[in-house]
């Protein structure tokens, strides 16, 4: 049985699509969500997972439901590389 991870990278993208849909840079997003900016920047490119509350904080630094946020990670996943 092959062991079900969620690729950080994937996760990275998702969120840096929505910060840079609401026009935000790291620095601001980072700022609003009380995230430093190098570990914002590092989820983005996939070396580190958020955490569950990291990820309700960069929602609603986003104004975004953190449900819309899983959606498109889950929708992510489902495409075909």
């Amino acid at each position: 049985m092959s062991e079900m991870q969620l690729d950080p990278v994937l996760v990275g993208r998702v969120i840096a699509s929505f910060r840079r849909r609401r026009g935000m840079t790291q620095e601001v997003l980072s700022g609003l969500a009380d995230i430093g900016r190098t570990h914002l920047s590092a989820i983005e490119r996939g070396e580190r997972k958020p955490t569950l509350e990291t990820l309700y904080r960069l929602s609603v630094a986003m104004d975004v439901r953190m449900s819309d946020m899983v959606l498109a990670m889950e929708a992510a996943m489902e495409r075909p590389c």
